[in-house]
């Protein structure tokens, strides 16, 4: 078994992540040994072995786009289909489904994008702005990323990144992760204190964080 990398920390526990190019991740504590690690990863081999080729099975599902009429295109959770049209003014128009103008066809994907992070930045400021107001929080500003697996993350300055890709996901998916950085503000960890947080807000998070390991790899162009 290949391993990507050991990322060593104060953490108690070993922990095994079979990342999305099928090669392994690794967290240990400072003070175990090589020895142990390669123990703890025969052990588990074959809960890896099923990972990777669910990874590769998932992998299969997903094609890239080719922004042609009828094409499915995910936003806020549900697919619409795509036709292409004559004497549009922008790039991308949206009711109830994607229209694309054919004089941008050869920059569709960058169209799309810029359309995707606008509409991001919408919707997931909305949620921050009310989520935030609910509970307190003190955030700085909102940067909505390029990030391809990271779908957010909150820094020590207290600024808040989104992926744009996070749009695509369900709103309710999508109030999860915004309710996981918030939480960040007053948790810099994930202790069960910032577990216990999140829950009083999202009760059934784990619905959506299960929901983004199955569906993840579809967040993408």
């Amino acid at each position: 078994m290949e391993i990507k990398k050991v990322i060593r920390s104060k953490r108690k526990t070993i922990s095994l992540q079979v990342s999305d190019d099928s090669t392994l991740i690794v967290r240990a504590p400072f003070a175990v040994s090589e020895k142990i690690i390669n123990r703890v990863i025969l052990k588990h081999s074959n809960w890896i072995e099923n990972k990777k080729k669910e990874i590769q099975l998932r992998d299969i599902k997903f094609s890239k786009k080719e922004f042609v009429n009828g094409e499915g295109f995910l936003y806020l959770g549900n697919y619409y289909r795509l036709r292409l049209v004559e004497n549009q003014e922008i790039p991308v128009d949206f009711e109830n489904g994607f229209y694309l103008a054919k004089e941008y066809l050869a920059h569709a994907k960058e169209a799309f994008i810029d359309w995707y992070r606008k509409r991001a930045y919408e919707k997931i400021s909305e949620r921050v702005k009310w989520y935030a107001q609910k509970r307190g929080f003190k955030y700085n500003k909102i940067n909505i990323t390029n990030a391809q697996k990271r779908w957010g993350s909150c820094s020590c300055r207290n600024n808040l990144n989104f992926s744009w890709r996070l749009i695509m996901s369900p709103l309710p998916v999508v109030d999860y992760v915004v309710v996981h950085e918030l939480v960040h503000l007053d948790e810099k960890n994930h202790s069960k204190t910032f577990w216990n947080k999140v829950k009083m807000l999202i009760t059934d998070y784990k619905k959506h964080q299960e929901w983004l390991k199955r569906n993840g790899h579809l967040l993408r162009l």
